[in-house]
């Protein structure tokens, strides 16, 4: 188990399920949640390949803070199907300050331990981590490889 800068563990089950998340692509989604009593971050929800958004998001609990994985599939402009793996760090208003503040001063940390995430997204409430705000991160983020690839080119120029 690895040690979060909060004193918090992270179980092996949350790295090795990531990585089927991402190499295998056996999950759409991971759905984990900090054990106070054990200190320690463990799997809570795994969704199927074929499970929906709709699942994903209604798998987080509206009063409780959590964190998650999403594989995200788009269609680039030449109709080539590639995805992105997001971190969702999901902190209703609703949630108890004390769990806020567990869940926030172990992120940075818990999210290293995944190797592989592409986009980050810090949400309140469900409106933040719609459907068009994945979508809208996907543009930014094609964006900046774009601007990074031409900058690459005209710097080895």
């Amino acid at each position: 188990m690895a040690n979060s800068a909060s004193g918090m563990a992270v179980h092996d089950d949350c790295k090795l399920k990531f990585m089927e998340l991402k190499a295998k692509r056996t999950h759409r989604f991971i759905v984990f949640k900090i054990e106070e009593k054990q200190k320690q971050v463990i799997v809570e929800k795994l969704g199927e390949p074929a499970e929906t958004y709709e699942d994903f998001s209604s798998s987080l609990p509206a009063d409780e803070c959590r964190y998650a994985v999403y594989d995200f599939d788009y269609m680039t402009e030449e109709n080539v199907p590639k995805s992105r793996i997001f971190f969702i760090a999901w902190s209703p208003d609703t949630s108890k300050v004390r769990s806020k503040m567990i869940y926030a001063s172990s992120k940075d940390r818990f999210k290293r331990e995944l190797d592989g995430i592409q986009v980050e997204l810090q949400a309140t409430d469900p409106t933040e981590m719609g459907l068009d705000v994945f979508k809208s991160r996907m543009v930014v983020v094609l964006l900046i490889l774009d601007l990074d690839m031409v900058v690459g080119s005209v710097s080895t120029n």
